[in-house]
């Protein structure tokens, strides 16, 4: 014998039904928090905090960073210029 049974209600009513707890505040605080922590990370990659972060380092990572954009510029001008 095969039943089926079709219950029209809403999540919330599932929940309470099941005896599950309501975690609706507990959601709502952690989508908070993490917009929080989104807006917070996003403010660190405008290109002002970029260069305070790079220039904080001194003169050692300034040239770090010199030599790797001349690595890349070189790499790409060697690239262009090899026979096919």
């Amino acid at each position: 014998m095969k039943m089926t049974i079709e219950i029209d209600c809403t999540p919330i009513e599932a929940r309470t039904f099941m005896g599950l707890p309501d975690v609706t505040a507990l959601n709502d605080k952690l989508v908070e928090e993490m917009q929080n922590r989104m807006t917070a990370n996003i403010n660190m990659l405008s290109p002002d905090e970029l260069m305070k972060n790079w220039t904080a380092f001194g003169v050692g990572a300034q040239e770090q960073f010199r030599k790797l954009m001349s690595t890349a510029v070189d790499m790409g001008m060697g690239a262009a210029n090899r026979p096919k």
